[in-house]
């Protein structure tokens, strides 16, 4: 299983907001329903099988292209482990218990 962070935005609009490309990029994620995801200010954490989460990260970008724009920057951060199942909230919870230590 695999925990991916991607931060999809626009480049040159005539906006500094993304919040509506955000948006696009979100409802393709879920629509899609197979992935656990998280959405945070600055990246949103998909969680799930890496060959399906690079499916959907390629059609949250579509979607993003098909709200206006011409130049898309995406940011892709990968963590996969194969020696156990280790999820989103397992890892906050991991460091969220040494700072109470």
């Amino acid at each position: 299983m695999a925990i991916v962070a991607v931060s999809i935005a626009p480049l040159g609009t005539e906006t500094a907001s993304v919040s509506k490309y955000v948006a696009a990029a979100e409802k393709v994620l879920r629509e899609d329903g197979r992935l656990r995801y998280r959405l945070d200010p600055m990246f949103t954490t998909i969680e799930g099988d890496l060959s399906v989460i690079f499916e959907v990260i390629q059609k949250m970008q579509e979607a993003v292209f098909a709200e206006g724009a011409v130049r898309v920057s995406t940011v892709i951060k990968i963590d996969e482990r194969r020696d156990k199942e280790a999820r989103m909230e397992d890892k906050v919870r991991k460091v969220e218990a040494l700072l109470e230590e």
